[in-house]
């Protein structure tokens, strides 16, 4: 009798541990959230995210917010000899929060590691040329996003992303717009939105979207949305959330209704910044 009663109580307290962890976890984020924001890391964010002078008071302050509970619960690993400083990571975490910043937000819940190359890195692929051959190849890359728990980067072509906002190219928000999409455990251009009524109406608007590029690509058409947005769904969101951040205006005219599913989903009108 005394080892039912004993093995009940163990129970009890295990799932009442389990109910609380994300209690827990949102109250050591809220912590996190109100620490005052290092003087060095405001310095670093002003000058290497230009989109940062046009979010209100409120928006600074909830970015700032996310970048600490950023950088406390990711680790950064420096590749191929590179030592990562903490300038390099809140530059990274200012990027890639940009994305947090409706607070509907879970902090890229499957990532654990981001790993910074100091350039361009090479990975072995191997692709089937047929049933019976199969060919391995080195190529060249500057970032990936892996559904497990890492983002991959090239810190050079980080920093010139930074000194190119507008370009409509940049590494940090195309793999960590991959990590949105792949919190549920599938790269497939369907990131976790807010309502399940939201799914049908971006499911019909971004096929439509899609299909429209891939036309233009196929045609040799000059389009506002890189051309690599036309390889699949999951890498037409990565390219088009790029460019509702750095070419927002020129989104908005040539593909207004993909603009309003990314600023539904995003919570942010970023062609009314700077007007």
């Amino acid at each position: 009798m005394l080892e039912a009663i004993a093995v009940l109580l163990i129970i009890g307290l295990v799932t009442a541990g389990i109910l609380a962890y994300p209690h827990l976890i949102a109250q050591r984020r809220n912590r996190l959230k109100h620490r005052p924001f290092p003087p060095l890391w405001q310095a670093v964010v002003e000058n290497h995210l230009p989109l940062y002078v046009h979010l209100s008071p409120v928006e600074r302050r909830r970015l700032q917010g996310h970048i600490q509970v950023f950088l406390a619960e990711k680790q950064f690993i420096g590749c191929q000899g590179l030592q990562v400083t903490e300038e390099m990571q809140v530059v990274v975490a200012a990027i890639a929060c940009l994305l947090l910043l409706n607070e509907h937000c879970n902090y890229f819940p499957r990532l654990r590691s981001i790993l910074v190359y100091p350039d361009v890195y090479f990975v072995n692929e191997t692709t089937a040329v047929d049933n019976l051959v199969v060919q391995e190849r080195q190529v060249a890359r500057l970032g990936e996003s892996w559904t497990r728990d890492q983002v991959v980067l090239s810190w050079k072509q980080v920093k010139q992303d930074t000194r190119n906002w507008k370009d409509g190219q940049n590494v940090v928000l195309h793999e960590f717009a991959h990590q949105l999409d792949q919190e549920d455990g599938t790269a497939e251009g369907v990131p976790v939105l807010q309502q399940n009524a939201d799914y049908s109406t971006w499911t019909k608007v971004m096929t439509a979207e899609y299909q429209q590029l891939c036309h233009a690509v196929q045609q040799g058409f000059k389009t506002v949305l890189d051309s690599y947005g036309a390889t699949n769904p999951a890498e037409f969101f990565a390219v088009a959330t790029e460019t509702f951040f750095e070419k927002p205006r020129q989104l908005l005219n040539s593909y207004p209704a993909l603009y309003e599913q990314l600023q539904h989903y995003y919570q942010l009108d970023p062609a009314r910044w700077g007007k």
